[in-house]
């Protein structure tokens, strides 16, 4: 291993990883701690939500790699806490979804802090717009490699389920009920945090997952949901990309994706390592025809199942049951300041976010990527 053989300096880094969520910078550091330990390397991973003064502690002990998200790190150098001007090999994961989120400017600056003839390395689903600025920029002479071409299309059962407005949640539920591990995807913090109240007042073990938990919270929720305490997830799209879980069968689209690249990255929260799932969007009669056109645009076939004139086909489908209704107390994974942060939120709407305003429009079907230079 190339960082192998020697101590890096306090502060000074030799590995660098972004990754554009925390829960993705942390499973990837999960992993580097356990395999690079057999090299004597040691990694930190650096995400918001954690004090700075730990995260500080940490890299003044001489950290082999460092993960991180592209704010965090950002702050770090800023407070000149960290120096970057020692790294060797710095790894780019998920960089069109930090397009999409806006990073692009923090991680030009991060990657203009490392020495330009370490070696860097790009990972992402397309290869266009932005991105393309980011190889051609901080990549000299780089050779591309394209996983789809060798990788077999996943066993994937695709539906659209038309449901009405009215029954919506009630259909949701029933889906979080099944066996087996479920994600459900919608599109605001507030729409997650209610159908996850809905789901536990009707007796579904069901965690919830969105930018606006903390850290604790966050970190406590995927763990329930690994475990298999919490069998279903409901979260925004920060569960759509790099996060893995094993063995998740069912995906839901509660409200659909903003576009076909986001169908796919939500719906690769399935059918994983050669395994089989199945991908149902729930769409409204006003939503059909635009649901239907994105999975056309997204490459795959998808079935249409009325749950109103047809209402046991799609539980013989996702093996949904319906909910008991016997309450749940309140999960586990939300504390108290949450409470009434909720509470408060409650009281006067929540706004989506900016990836999250869109409703569904049209995009092109991308392919997994790597760049290496």
């Amino acid at each position: 291993m190339r960082l192998a053989g020697r101590r890096s300096e306090p502060g000074a880094p030799r590995g660098l990883v972004l990754a554009p969520t925390r829960e993705l910078a942390l499973q990837i550091h999960e992993v580097l701690d356990l395999h690079g330990a057999t090299f004597g390397l040691r990694t930190v991973g650096l995400v918001g939500g954690v004090p700075l003064e730990r995260n500080m502690r940490d890299i003044q002990r001489g950290i082999d790699i460092v993960v991180a998200t592209p704010g965090r790190l950002n702050d770090l150098l800023e407070r000149r806490s960290i120096a970057l001007d020692q790294v060797q090999v710095t790894v780019i994961d998920e960089a069109d979804r930090m397009v999409d989120m806006g990073f692009l400017p923090q991680v030009e600056s991060l990657l203009a802090a490392t020495p330009a003839d370490g070696q860097r390395l790009l990972f992402s689903a397309t290869l266009d717009q932005d991105v393309d600025r980011l190889v051609e920029k901080f990549l000299t002479d780089p050779a591309e490699h394209s996983l789809a071409e060798s990788v077999s299309e996943p066993d994937i059962a695709h539906y659209v389920f038309r449901v009405d407005r009215a029954h919506k949640t009630e259909v949701a539920a029933a889906l979080a009920n099944r066996d087996g591990r479920t994600v459900l995807f919608l599109r605001t913090t507030h729409a997650v945090d209610r159908l996850t109240d809905e789901c536990r007042k009707q007796g579904v073990s069901a965690a919830s997952l969105h930018g606006n938990k903390t850290q604790a919270h966050r970190t406590r929720a995927l763990a329930a949901f690994g475990d298999g305490s919490s069998p279903a997830l409901i979260a925004t799209d920060v569960a759509a990309r790099g996060v893995h879980v094993d063995d998740i069968t069912l995906v839901v689209h509660v409200d659909p994706p903003v576009d076909s690249k986001d169908y796919l990255h939500r719906a690769g929260r399935t059918a994983r390592a050669g395994a089989s799932g199945t991908v149902v969007t729930l769409a409204t009669a006003d939503q059909l025809d635009l649901v239907c056109a994105m999975a056309d645009e997204a490459g795959v076939s998808a079935t249409v199942v009325d749950t109103e004139t047809d209402p046991t086909s799609w539980r013989r489908m996702t093996g949904a049951r319906t909910p008991l209704g016997r309450p749940l107390p309140e999960s586990p994974q939300t504390s108290a300041s949450e409470r009434g942060t909720r509470a408060a939120r409650g009281a006067r709407g929540s706004a989506p976010s900016r990836r999250e305003r869109s409703g569904p429009t049209g995009g092109r079907r991308g392919e997994r990527r790597g760049r290496r230079g």
